[in-house]
């Protein structure tokens, strides 16, 4: 929290806000299709573990990438490190968050609670897009749905085969 606080604002861009909204977008994106998916093809509980499966891969491959692509000496983007956890921990969260429904043994209901979920990651991310980078809102939000609605079609596609 000192390093947060100590920082300017450009340094949390770089060093923080990055590396977390990285992870964010790719744990809620890439877990989507997988999850709906296994919600159609096999009931509740396969998408509630392949969810957390999705997440837990994605968080350790999207952790490593970030870590290993940039010791941050050229780019002022912060230890290797501390971007990589942040990024790894930012796609579990994304990706795990909307996997959680699917406790709910009821597959109806618990895609209902999940496409809700989504809607709040992804206006989740439009917010902080718009916070940080600058973003219009209205145009994050439609860059951010159309990924999510096109990604969780595949998903669903799939998974009605």
């Amino acid at each position: 929290m000192t390093r947060w606080r100590g920082a300017d604002e450009r340094e949390r861009l770089l060093q923080v806000v990055q590396p977390a909204l990285i992870g964010l977008i790719d744990g809620a994106l890439s877990t989507l299709a997988p999850i709906f998916a296994a919600a159609y093809l096999a009931g509740s509980r396969s998408a509630l573990l392949v969810g957390l499966a999705a997440a837990l891969g994605a968080a350790i491959s999207m952790g490593l990438s970030e870590a290993l692509s940039d010791d941050g000496e050229l780019t002022g983007r912060g230890g290797a490190l501390g971007r990589g956890l942040i990024t790894g921990f930012a796609t579990f969260v994304g990706g795990a968050f909307h996997a959680v429904p699917f406790v709910i043994s009821d597959v109806d209901t618990a895609l209902a609670l999940a496409y809700a979920l989504v809607a709040v990651e992804l206006v989740a991310i439009a917010w902080i897009r718009k916070r940080y980078l600058r973003v219009g809102l209205m145009r994050s939000l439609v860059q951010v749905t159309l990924g999510g609605v096109v990604i969780a079609a595949v998903g669903i596609t799939l998974g009605q085969a």
